[in-house]
């Protein structure tokens, strides 16, 4: 005879991690979409929250860098620029760099700012450095659209080589995409990172092509030089926005993209590797 007491036992649900080099169970993913989501738009209000210009910064930020780009290596250095105006040829890079730069910056801080999620309930960590990176997508959008407006300023007519825009757009991605994945997961027990992430974002911006032309750099370092995922990255923006003006090193360019996807594959892997540990660190 049942009783009021006898109630059937709930289920446990045992939760056990994929086995693979990456182990990424995309199924599971796709569930957690709506989290996903609304973590990309958390990620854009906290960004402006309690700002006077708010998403105006989306503009000012590459504007004044680029400003100061102009007069320092186009006025002062002279540096040689392809025949584009100068205001051109940075902003062209400027747009791939604000995007890597911002994305890197806040989700190496994706797990630290959000113990909530990693302590108190499930959901793949996986998403939450992601969602960082593509939260940049807003501020980009607004950068391009700037850009697009300085194009039709100085009359400059994109080539059929603009097609080759998203491509070189994903490769910005999975670069930011797997700096975040090795950076929030050693930030979890490392907390220096927070601290070498600024540090490293303003050297990196001086030692990719940014400023300048990544001709300026002898040709014997050229293979040297290209290790940095985010030549390949700079230089893909320019060629397909500017045109065949601005010559491209394929070789560099596919060194670059080789770099990009190792950093990202095994960004992945070690985060995987790890995350079982957030919970019981952060």
């Amino acid at each position: 005879m049942e009783t009021a007491f006898s109630q059937p036992l709930a289920q446990e649900r045992v939760i056990k991690p994929r086995r693979g080099f990456i182990g990424i169970d995309f199924a599971e993913l796709w569930r957690y979409r709506e989290l996903f989501l609304f973590l990309i738009w958390k990620s854009i209000l906290v960004r402006y929250k309690q700002t006077v210009m708010g998403i105006l910064w989306a503009v000012i930020r590459p504007i004044m860098l680029m400003i100061v780009f102009t007069i320092i290596f186009g006025k002062l250095a002279k540096f040689n620029s392809h025949g584009i105006p100068y205001p051109l040829f940075t902003f062209a890079a400027l747009l791939p760099w604000q995007f890597f730069a911002q994305s890197l910056s806040e989700s190496s801080n994706s797990l630290v700012m959000n113990p909530n999620l990693i302590s108190k309930i499930y959901c793949p960590r996986l998403i939450l450095p992601s969602s960082a990176v593509l939260s940049g997508a807003v501020d980009f959008l607004i950068s391009f659209t700037v850009f697009v407006g300085l194009m039709a300023w100085y009359r400059s007519v994109p080539t059929l080589a603009v097609v080759w825009l998203p491509l070189f757009l994903l490769l910005a991605m999975t670069t930011a995409s797997g700096f975040g994945f090795w950076f929030s997961a050693l930030n979890v027990k490392y907390r220096d990172v927070r601290h070498a992430v600024p540090f490293m974002i303003q050297f990196g911006l001086y030692i990719s092509p940014v400023g300048y032309s990544s001709s300026q750099i002898p040709a014997e370092l050229h293979t040297l030089y290209s290790l940095n995922p985010m030549v390949g990255v700079i230089d893909g923006f320019r060629w397909a926005l500017l045109g065949q003006r601005v010559p491209l090193n394929f070789p560099g360019l596919a060194l670059s993209a080789l770099v990009a996807l190792l950093l990202f594959v095994s960004g992945i892997h070690y985060f995987r590797k790890v995350e079982k540990t957030f919970a019981d660190i952060i």
